[in-house]
């Protein structure tokens, strides 16, 4: 016979294991590959491989998620794709997990709304320190790919999001990645272009879902006649640290193009 002692036991040892699980699940260092073919049938040629990550908040970069990205190819691009940290995060875990990205490749970084709570300045000083470049509403080139463009805007909340200044220098690129942290931007973007690929993360994917439900949709890479959008499920959690149905991820996007076709595509 079943005691309530018994069964008050059973319903707490179930729930700490289901915690855990999540606990766990929001531990784990998975690396999705994407791939885009832009030229037509074996004529691509060339390759822009562009390494994304958002949302790391309190989460460690550490040295095995390096090898899983690294593993048998090089990449030409590190993109943050905001909240990068968040308020009580200690600047020596920033400056870690900077460095460890920068040794990936050009580094670039894009406000989230929680970014500043940690200090602006702070956050601007190393960046800087390990080469990382802030996308303050603005374009860039990508090193090593003179052709594509590399576009960052600010976050909503900072109420300093500028898309025309983001965007004025495009045409000088055939081809423009735009990354921004939160994917509500992504309409307002192509209210003025069609980049070839648009980046984002804020969602955490909904973080913690019951089948298909969640707060927020979950992360997902759409490719539709040669364009990309990508919203990342993000790497770390906020407010409490577990994930459910929306795992934690980072990204791989491999683009192989032949500079001579991209304007007829």
């Amino acid at each position: 016979m079943i005691t309530v002692n018994k069964m008050v036991w059973l319903a707490l040892s179930m729930a700490m294991g289901f915690f855990t699980f999540m606990f766990m699940n929001a531990k784990q260092r998975n690396v999705i590959y994407h791939d885009m073919k832009l030229g037509v049938g074996n004529k691509a040629s060339k390759q822009l491989t562009v390494f994304f990550i958002s949302d790391i908040h309190r989460r460690k970069i550490d040295g095995k998620l390096l090898a899983k990205i690294c593993e048998g190819r090089e990449i030409d691009v590190v993109i943050i794709g905001g909240d990068l940290a968040e308020r009580g995060v200690p600047l020596a875990r920033i400056t870690q997990n900077i460095r460890h990205l920068s040794t990936l490749g050009p580094l670039f970084f894009v406000w989230g709304n929680n970014d500043r709570e940690v200090g602006e300045a702070a956050i601007r000083e190393i960046l800087g320190r390990y080469g990382g470049k802030v996308l303050d509403n603005e374009t860039v080139s990508i090193p090593g790919h003179s052709d594509w463009g590399l576009c960052g805007t600010d976050d909503p909340s900072s109420r300093n999001v500028n898309i025309d200044s983001a965007l004025h220098n495009i045409d000088q690129y055939k081809e423009v990645i735009v990354v921004t942290h939160t994917p509500s931007l992504f309409r307002k973007v192509e209210q003025m272009c069609l980049p070839r690929l648009m980046l984002a993360g804020h969602t955490h994917g909904g973080q913690i879902r019951l089948g298909k439900w969640g707060l927020q949709e979950k992360g997902a890479f759409r490719l539709d006649q040669g364009r990309a959008k990508l919203v990342s499920n993000g790497y770390g959690t906020s407010t409490v640290p577990l994930r459910l149905g929306a795992a934690p991820e980072c990204h791989v996007i491999t683009i192989h193009y032949e500079e001579s076709v991209l304007k007829e595509l």
